[in-house]
């Protein structure tokens, strides 16, 4: 392989391992805006935290969705690059419009198991919480 195809893949692990960073602390800073608003609720008996809550946990879980979109569109960049499918490519490109329906897509990646097992179940924990406390 040559070094400017070795160097082009290093660049893009570099970026996907940012990517991957970057959807792990989401994940750890919607875990914790989530228990801080629901102290709130417990501590206050205000049903109005609970509801502020949905909001942030639906913005981080776009937004976990989107690092993640990005992420499977470089490793299969990286895969191809590896194969030698890069024909379209320049030295150093990274086209990740090559990469957009099926698994590659923004709505196939938010019910994904990495992101919906996560923010699914808390949002329906959330609503029920929220639900409930109205009675």
């Amino acid at each position: 392989m040559k070094d400017e195809v070795i160097k082009h893949l290093e660049f893009i692990q570099n970026i996907i391992t940012r990517m991957n960073t970057n959807s792990f602390q989401i994940k750890g800073l919607s875990v914790s805006i989530v228990s801080i608003l629901l102290t709130f609720y417990v501590s206050e008996k205000n049903t109005e935290f609970i509801f502020i809550s949905i909001f942030p946990l639906i913005l981080f879980w776009f937004l976990d969705t989107y690092y993640l979109t990005q992420e499977r569109k470089l490793r299969e960049l990286y895969n191809q690059l590896i194969k030698g499918n890069n024909a379209e490519l320049k030295p150093f490109e990274i086209r990740l419009d090559l990469f957009k329906k099926g698994r590659f897509s923004f709505w196939s990646v938010l019910f994904s198991k990495t992101v919906w097992v996560l923010y699914l179940p808390t949002l329906l924990l959330m609503l029920i919480i929220y639900f409930y406390s109205k009675k």
